[in-house]
């Protein structure tokens, strides 16, 4: 039996990056019933995909690269210029909600191309 899977984030501001998150990927902000600021969450309405768990964390991020991250599907099946113009557009409309632009990597033989960026507090993830 397949087992449902949760993404958790540790973070300073729980509710920030939980509403970045939720208009990022279209999904439903999830806020504690008796007003906490530890924890937050969003999850998808249509129950496709997985929940993030935002938990706010006393220590900061460190300059380390992720071992994990988020692989936003933006462009699925598109390929070349209109797989790019794609992604350019939702860079843009994430860098007006927060995120960073870190670096786009063009196509080739054997990758499609993506741009790298990274959340309000700097997790990194790809527009793929």
């Amino acid at each position: 039996m397949a087992k449902e899977i949760q993404v958790a984030y540790d973070c300073a501001d729980p509710g920030a990056q939980a509403a970045f998150w939720a208009q990022a990927l279209g999904y439903r902000l999830q806020l504690p019933q008796d007003g906490a600021a530890d924890w937050a969450a969003v999850s998808d309405p249509d129950g496709k995909g997985p929940r993030l768990y935002f938990q706010r964390v006393p220590e900061a991020r460190t300059e380390a690269k992720n071992r994990l991250h988020l692989d936003v599907r933006s462009a699925p099946g598109l390929k070349g210029d209109e797989r790019m113009a794609v992604l350019e557009v939702e860079a843009a409309r994430l860098e007006e909600l927060g995120a960073k632009r870190l670096y786009r990597l063009e196509s080739d033989e054997v990758n499609e191309g993506i741009i790298v960026m990274a959340d309000p507090e700097e997790n990194i993830f790809c527009l793929d």
